[in-house]
């Protein structure tokens, strides 16, 4: 059976054999596997890329496997924690490790001086109820480019563009970045409803942070961030300002596209620290299906408490779920 691989293919396999850094190699292997046709005509060819994937990770393996905040090595891949995972990227001496700081436990180097941020380093930020993961990471520049950012940027769930507005060369290190991720297949958007025709890029769900707001008392450094991104959100922030921080946290929140539903036992009072995590328009049925498979076959309906419904009220398995619901399950 032909294996009938893309064009795209072909010209990926050729980057992938001229490809001398393992770190880029592994996500390139990753991609082609991505791409290739599942069927028989493709079994020895997946089994081959397989074997190459493996061996390549045992050639890079490293780094602290602990949860929590932790100091990675340069070519980890960050496992995903919490609500979700955001990644903060900028040009030198933006700010994003001074951000991370001020809303993790994390311990990041913090300078007033460039590159003083080497390797990638997580930590978990709450929002209200839920933790989300953010990760800072060196930063990008004509001199400076890692390879492993694009597997780091591929796998977050969404981007935080971190603009210094004390810069002087703020738009044109911005535009610098984004040329720089296009050019490693990597568009940034300010929603993603459609996966890229050609399987090799990544469309990333982006917004901007226009951060050291109180250096830009007449908003210009702003203003031409909003035109740069038209369609993006933004959010200004200082970590001298509490509530730009909480500004900038509801902003990663509502990126991620999530909804919290919280529980509660019948007759006894809702549970507010443990929430279940859904997609936007997700279902009684998803919720009941994170607790236990089995729990959501025997559920006979939900009792629901929200904002714009009636107390109580009855649901069934596919009634749409909204942010902060309260769900009484019934078996």
């Amino acid at each position: 059976m032909p294996a009938n691989l893309p064009p795209q293919y072909y010209e990926l396999e050729r980057e992938f054999k001229a490809e001398r850094d393992p770190r880029e190699k592994l996500r390139l292997a990753e991609e082609l596997l991505a791409m290739m046709p599942k069927h028989k005509g493709t079994d020895k060819l997946q089994a081959d890329m397989k074997a190459k994937i493996s061996k390549l990770k045992k050639q890079i393996e490293g780094g602290d496997k602990s949860h929590g905040a932790r100091q990675l090595t340069a070519h980890d891949h960050i496992e995903k924690e919490g609500a979700g995972q955001a990644i903060l990227i900028g040009p030198p001496n933006c700010g994003k490790s001074s951000l991370l700081e001020t809303l993790t436990h994390a311990k990041p180097v913090v300078a007033d001086y460039p590159y003083s941020t080497r390797e990638p380093l997580a930590g978990m930020m709450t929002y209200e109820t839920v933790q989300i993961q953010l990760i800072d990471t060196p930063h990008v520049s004509p001199e400076s480019y890692e390879n492993y950012l694009s597997g780091l940027i591929r796998n977050a769930d969404v981007v935080v563009l971190v603009a210094d507005l004390e810069a002087r060369t703020m738009v044109e290190d911005l535009r610098f970045l984004v040329d720089k991720l296009e050019e490693r297949r990597i568009l940034l958007k300010p929603e993603v409803t459609r996966r890229p025709d050609d399987p090799r890029f990544a469309y990333k769900k982006a917004f901007i942070c226009a951060h050291k707001e109180y250096e830009d008392e007449d908003g210009y450094k702003r203003a031409a961030l909003k035109e740069m991104f038209p369609d993006f959100a933004l959010v200004a922030t200082s970590i001298i300002d509490d509530d730009s921080m909480e500004a900038f946290k509801k902003t990663v929140f509502d990126a991620l596209n999530i909804i919290r539903v919280y529980t509660k036992p019948v007759g006894h009072d809702p549970d507010y620290k443990d929430p279940i995590i859904l997609p936007i328009g997700g279902t009684v049925e998803e919720a009941a299906m994170t607790l236990h498979k089995d729990f959501a076959q025997k559920m006979k309906y939900a009792k629901i408490w929200g904002e714009g419904k009636f107390e109580g009220q009855r649901v069934q398995k596919d009634f749409v779920l909204t942010d902060g619901d309260i769900l009484e399950f019934h078996v």
